[in-house]
């Protein structure tokens, strides 16, 4: 069993909370829009990272992170991006692949919208951890944690980080 920190959009800011929060964590994922070099840095020291870069991210981190990136963990196929949709609205860089080989667990950022949603058409769990940077329209910081048991998702967290300012 894995516990994952799931977060997006710090636009270069890492709530002193995540610490906390992710302090029991195996690994975090950022989906982009990470923001600054050191912030990935600063993750680094804390938990190993996966990551993929998005639409602010400069070329220090794109040469580090893909657009996209899919893998196992534990048993659960996981794919994270940074514009990824939405159940029944994903995004066209997305949608073809995402019917044709859906995975268990969808992740993606860039909307800084708060969602966990299950698409039953295509048998997966999308999440998207909001934003927990002070960058964007959002109101609340938010980020997610949960434990993947060989293919079960489970005991889902959010924690909220206050207001963005």
């Amino acid at each position: 069993m894995k516990t994952i920190g799931i977060l997006s959009d710090t636009h270069g800011y890492f709530d002193p909370a995540l610490k906390q929060f992710f302090s029991e964590c195996d690994e975090i994922w950022h989906a982009g829009d990470i923001g600054s070099i050191e912030l990935v840095k600063e993750i680094r020291k804390t938990k190993p990272l996966k990551a993929v870069y998005g639409n602010i991210d400069g070329q220090e981190i794109r040469a580090i992170f893909t657009k996209n990136l899919r893998f196992f963990c534990e048993d659960a196929d996981v794919w994270i991006t940074h514009i990824g949709g939405y159940p029944g609205r994903y995004d066209r860089m997305v949608k073809e692949t995402i019917k044709m080989k859906p995975p268990d667990l969808f992740v993606c950022g860039h909307s800084h919208i708060l969602k966990v949603m299950y698409d039953k058409d295509l048998d997966l769990l999308h999440i998207n951890p909001g934003a927990a940077g002070r960058a964007g329209l959002h109101k609340i910081r938010t980020a997610i944690r949960l434990r993947i048991d060989k293919s079960d998702i489970k005991d889902l967290e959010v924690i909220e980080m206050g207001e963005r300012r």
